[in-house]
C-alpha cells in the first residue's frame, strides 16, 4: 500500500484491529446478517508526511449510500455547536446575503439551516440521499454527489466560504478532494475544516474512532503540507472540544494577503514536542490499546459474575469498533439504545446487538449503560438521569474504563 497523500510506500503499522464489518452498516434482517462481510481494519503510518491512514480495502460507496444511518441533528449539542459556529463565522468574515456558503458533507442540513435563517445563500453537497432529503425539506439546496475536483469544476459560482466538518477524514482521495476545494474557492474566500486531532487520539487512547469510514487521521503538520501542495495555506487554527478534541483549520489561497497567525506555529510545535513526527511515538499507541482492551474484558467479566445486566447507549461507529475488536456479542452487552429512528430495531454490524428506542430503558432497567459516543456523554447522562432511580450507572471505556457515579 502507498500513502494516499504523498504516495510513499507504507510499512509501519499504527494499529491492527483485525477484521470488522463497516461500522455504520447496520443489519436490518437475518438475510443481511448472512450476507455480512468483514474487512481488515489496519492503520499505517507514513514516515514521509506523517499521515496515519487505514488500509484501503473498501469502496466509499459501501459506507456513504442511501442507507447511511447518521443524522447530525440527532445530537442537540452538535446542532448547538453548528449554530455557534455560524454566528461566529458570519461576524468574523462578514458573511452576508451577497456571499455564497458551501458545506461539503452537509448531512441533514444541521448547519446550513442557520445560514438560511439569515437569508445567506448556501449549498450543501451530500452523497447520501437518506440525509440530504431532510436538508431539502428545510429549503436547503443540495447536490447528491461525492465532492470531487470534477464536481467543483461544474459548480458555476465560486464559494466565499467552504465548510467541511468531519469530512476530511472520510475522503479516500485526499489529493482530488483538496484540488476540488482549491477550484471551488473564490479569490478571497475562506475554508474551514474540522477534524479530530491525531494528538488527542493518541494521548487519550481514542482507538474507537478508527473505522473503515475514517480513511485518514490528521495532525496539523500533515494538513499544512497537503494544503501547500495545492497552493493553499493554513492561516489560523482553533482547538475544539468536539469529538474528543478537534482542530478547526482556517485556510485560503496561498497568495491571499492574510498572514499565518501564531496559533499555527504554536500547535505545530506542540505536535513536534509530543512526537507526531517520530515513528516511536506513533508505534507505542498499540500497546495502550491493549491495556484498554484488558480493562473492558475485566469489566464485562465482573458484571457477568455479579449477575448485572449490561446495556449500551448510542449505536455509533465507536461502539462497533470496540465490540468487533473484542469480538463481543449480545451475550456480553444485551441491547443498545439510540434516538435515531433510522437505527431503531436494526442490529449493530458484527456483534448483532439489537438497537432499541430510548423509551425501552425504563422498561428494562439495566444495571449498567455503556456510553459509546463518549464525546456527548454529558448530554446523554443529563437526558437519562432517571436511571439512578433503580441504581443504574453509566460507563465509559475511553480513555479507560470508568463507572460514572
Amino acid at each position: 500500500m502507498h500513502c494516499r497523500n504523498c504516495n510513499n510506500k507504507l510499512k509501519d503499522i499504527f494499529l491492527d484491529l483485525g477484521k470488522c464489518p463497516p461500522s455504520n452498516s447496520l443489519i436490518r434482517n437475518n438475510s443481511e446478517k448472512k450476507k455480512e462481510r468483514a474487512f481488515e481494519l489496519i492503520t499505517y503510518i507514513c514516515k514521509k508526511c506523517w499521515l496515519v491512514q487505514t488500509k484501503d480495502v473498501v469502496n466509499k460507496k459501501i459506507f456513504f449510500n442511501n442507507h447511511y444511518p447518521y443524522f447530525s441533528s440527532t445530537s442537540s449539542s452538535w446542532v448547538e455547536h453548528a449554530e455557534k459556529y455560524v454566528n461566529k463565522i458570519c461576524r468574523k468574515l462578514k458573511i452576508n446575503k451577497k456571499k455564497l456558503v458551501v458545506e461539503i458533507a452537509s448531512n441533514d442540513g444541521y448547519l446550513l439551516q442557520f445560514f438560511k435563517e439569515k437569508n445567506i445563500p448556501c449549498l450543501g453537497i451530500e452523497p447520501s440521499m437518506n440525509t440530504s432529503r431532510l436538508a431539502k425539506k428545510k429549503g436547503i439546496k443540495s447536490i447528491d454527489e461525492f465532492f470531487s475536483y470534477s464536481l467543483a469544476k461544474k459548480i458555476k459560482n465560486k464559494a466565499d466560504l467552504i465548510i467541511g466538518n468531519n469530512v476530511y477524514a472520510h475522503v479516500p482521495n485526499l489529493n482530488d478532494f483538496t484540488k476540488g476545494i482549491k477550484t471551488l474557492l473564490k479569490k478571497n474566500g475562506t475554508i474551514t475544516l474540522e477534524f479530530p486531532h491525531l494528538l488527542n487520539l493518541i494521548r487519550f487512547s481514542q482507538f474507537d474512532t478508527i473505522y473503515h469510514e475514517h480513511f485518514s487521521y490528521f495532525s496539523l503538520l500533515t494538513v499544512k503540507n497537503i494544503f501547500k501542495k495545492y497552493k493553499l495555506k493554513v492561516f489560523h487554527v482553533e482547538k475544539l472540544n468536539t469529538h474528543g478534541g478537534s482542530l478547526r483549520v482556517y485556510g485560503c489561497h496561498a497568495n491571499d494577503v492574510r498572514s499565518e497567525k501564531s496559533s499555527v506555529k504554536k500547535i505545530i510545535e506542540e505536535e513536534k514536542q509530543f512526537g507526531l513526527n517520530k515513528i516511536n511515538t506513533l508505534k507505542k499507541f498499540e500497546l495502550n490499546v491493549l491495556k484498554i482492551k484488558k480493562q473492558i474484558e475485566k469489566f464485562i467479566s465482573s458484571a457477568k459474575e455479579q449477575g448485572k445486566t449490561v446495556h449500551a447507549y448510542g449505536a455509533a461507529a465507536k461502539g462497533s469498533t470496540i465490540l468487533n475488536y473484542l469480538k463481543m456479542t449480545n451475550k456480553d452487552i444485551h441491547y443498545v439504545y439510540d434516538a435515531a429512528k433510522s437505527k431503531m430495531n436494526k442490529m449493530l454490524p458484527g456483534s448483532h446487538i439489537k438497537i432499541l428506542p430510548p423509551s425501552e430503558i425504563k422498561k428494562r432497567k439495566p444495571d449498567y449503560i455503556i456510553i459509546f459516543p463518549w464525546n456527548i456523554k454529558s448530554e446523554i447522562i443529563k437526558n437519562f438521569k432517571f436511571v439512578k432511580k433503580w441504581g443504574g450507572k453509566f460507563v465509559t471505556f475511553i480513555p479507560k474504563t470508568k463507572v460514572q457515579n
